[in-house]
């Protein structure tokens, strides 16, 4: 009888909500007010033979490699940054290895890794979601084989300082160690320019949450020439869309539209910030395009509520140090307005609720 192998068995399903999703969504931290207009002018212009023939990777690739200040060689596009994890894991991960992953953090970093046969090692962030780089030090072994680290985090929004990372890169130096920058323009701080000279590092990015092509599914993988030149070898040629390449140097060209939409969020941020301050809530100072708030008890009734009011917003409960917490993704200035409306009401009808109880 056909049966997936042991570890494949073994694996965590990874279902999220996807279906159904109507109103204001701020529970995927996407952007919330999509892709720049030359995106959609150029996806117009394409022509049925375009769709017809298979995608040219390389000239995209040189494309980002320049906008990135990179060579072609140390960059590979990649169907957003998960396929990235996946090559990385298939490119260095044997049975039995190690992959090191600061929890919580991004499911598919253990899925991933565990797949492979490897053993999936986790390593609780500190008080406050603090970057545990005493720890991790301490969980490298010679197994080790993996280390991905979200900088900044999701769900938690927290980063680890430049120095801390590059300690764990030196301290494991027979380990891949991604940085994982899904979020860098709502940051503005990255690694990309280490992978010269360490050779162990790769540098991933995405085009699905500030430039708001999600639904093209394009991500980008960066790190030392020849280490991406092993990982080539378990690349598909034709891993992305042609319409994604199409639009990915009007993407790149429309910096305007991305700076405007990352000014709105951040100040959207520090309004959601203040206003969860003036609530009395707990949460966390966030350096992405989202916050993790506490709400404990009212948790549930707090996302029920937020969706009949249109908003949709995370659940994060299930997540290792994240019990009753809330994931609230930013949008534009209007939507915040919105969001600050909404919160405030449904803070006060399950506050209501509770007594009533």
């Amino acid at each position: 009888m056909l049966k997936a192998r042991e570890a494949v068995r073994n694996l965590k399903l990874y279902s999220p909500p996807l279906e159904g999703r109507t109103g204001l969504l701020l529970d995927f931290n996407e952007n919330t007010a999509g892709c720049s207009p030359r995106v959609l002018a150029r996806m117009r212009q394409l022509q049925p033979q375009q769709l017809a023939r298979y995608p040219e990777r390389g000239r995209g690739e040189e494309f980002v490699a320049g906008f990135l200040g990179l060579r072609a060689s140390e960059v590979l596009l990649t169907n957003g940054v998960d396929e990235g994890i996946h090559l990385l894991c298939e490119t260095y991960l044997e049975p039995e290895d190690e992959a090191l992953i600061i929890v919580p953090t991004f499911l598919m970093y253990e899925i991933y890794a565990r797949a492979t046969g490897a053993r999936g090692i986790t390593v609780q962030a500190e008080d406050d979601f603090r970057f545990p780089l005493r720890d991790v030090l301490a969980r490298i072994s010679p197994r080790t084989r993996l280390v991905a680290i979200a900088n900044p985090n999701n769900p938690t929004g927290a980063v680890a300082e430049a120095a801390e990372l590059l300690r764990v890169v030196q301290a494991a130096p027979q380990a891949a160690v991604l940085v994982d920058e899904a979020y860098f323009e709502f940051y503005g701080e990255t690694l990309l320019g280490e992978s010269a000279t360490l050779p162990n590092l790769f540098v991933g990015r995405t085009f699905s949450k500030a430039y708001g092509m999600a639904g093209l599914r394009i991500g980008v993988l960066a790190g030392n020439e020849q280490r991406m030149a092993e990982v080539r070898r378990v690349a598909s040629p034709y891993n992305l869309n042609g319409v994604a390449l199409a639009c990915l140097p009007e993407a790149l060209a429309d910096q305007e539209y991305i700076q405007d939409y990352v000014a709105q969020v951040l100040r959207g941020r520090a309004r959601l910030e203040h206003e969860l301050r003036i609530l009395g809530l707990q949460y966390w100072p966030s350096q992405a395009n989202f916050v993790l708030v506490r709400l404990g008890e009212r948790r549930e009734s707090f996302v029920q509520e937020m969706r009949e009011r249109g908003i949709l917003v995370r659940d994060r409960n299930s997540d290792p140090g994240c019990a009753g917490c809330v994931r609230i993704t930013i949008g534009t200035e209007a939507q915040t307005d919105q969001l600050l409306i909404a919160l405030r009401a449904s803070l006060q009808q399950s506050a209501a609720g509770k007594v009533a109880t």
